[in-house]
């Protein structure tokens, strides 16, 4: 099995706002994100599935809807899963999150403070995070940095979401990135936390960071809470594969430890799908 755990849709306005003069900035005036259904289908072919995101940002112009995520994932059961999307912000979340989940069949939850400007420890947030537990839907959060200058970035580290994980301890959380660039705080997360998971999505651009977060995760005993994700468009999961197993190239010749192969194979080959309990 190969299944991506991180990839987006986004369609026509969709991605917008202060997020997309970022990009901009960062890569270009020219910079245009578009990540079509029929884009994301050509991308997975010969892979198993992958997980994909809905969301509801408008605070930084992020704002993929639930439907559109939905549409496109019951076209293949089983293979594709829809995570919804909430502004914690909006008025009662937990109720938009339980009707997108009857609505429209997903079966996840995305957020990202940095995205959408809250504090996830806040106890205003409780209530949502309780649906989700209830509606035994894992969360997806984007706890790291991003290049978007309105974002939270100290609503972004990784032990933020210790006490949510504490409070609900049946509650299943994957954090982004493995929280980049605050790794090792993730890694610290994570290993306490039994409900708790983190993806590689989106390091493969970063060598040094990357082995060291890998590293660390070795070190600490939980390489197998570590789920294989792309962050398409931005990767592909074929790209992703590349990269990872290069995660050695930039130690050769020196003694600093290197990855195991086989944890590496490990991670491409992990079963997402059934530790999430999406199947």
């Amino acid at each position: 099995m190969i299944f991506d755990c991180h990839t987006h849709l986004f369609g026509p306005g969709h991605f917008g706002g202060p997020t997309l003069a970022a990009a901009k900035k960062a890569w270009g005036p020219d910079t245009e994100m578009l990540a079509l259904p029929e884009q994301h289908e050509e991308m997975l072919q010969g892979f198993d599935g992958a997980i994909v995101l809905a969301f509801d940002g408008p605070a930084t112009g992020m704002n993929v809807p639930n439907e559109y995520v939905a549409e496109y994932v019951r076209k293949q059961p089983g293979r594709l899963f829809g995570f919804a999307s909430v502004d914690p912000n909006r008025d009662n979340p937990a109720r938009l999150l339980e009707e997108a989940v009857k609505e429209y069949g997903l079966v996840g939850l995305k957020l990202g403070p940095i995205y959408q400007n809250f504090y996830p420890d806040r106890p205003e947030h409780f209530e949502l995070y309780a649906k989700a537990n209830e509606l035994k839907l894992p969360i997806m959060w984007h706890q790291g940095t991003s290049f978007v200058p309105e974002g939270y970035l100290d609503a972004s580290r990784p032990a933020m979401l210790d006490p949510i994980a504490r409070a609900f301890p049946e509650l299943k959380m994957v954090i982004a990135h493995m929280g980049h660039p605050w790794t090792a705080e993730c890694v610290s997360v994570v290993r306490k936390n039994p409900g708790m998971y983190m993806d590689i999505s989106a390091l493969g651009s970063r060598p040094w960071q990357f082995y060291n977060a890998m590293v660390t995760a070795l070190e600490y005993g939980v390489t197998h809470k570590i789920l294989f994700g792309s962050d398409y468009p931005f990767f592909t999961p074929a790209k992703t594969i590349e990269l990872f197993r290069q995660i050695n190239d930039i130690v050769e010749g020196t003694k600093l430890p290197r990855i195991p192969e086989e944890v590496i194979e490990d991670i491409i080959h992990r079963n997402t799908p059934e530790l999430l309990g999406l199947v």
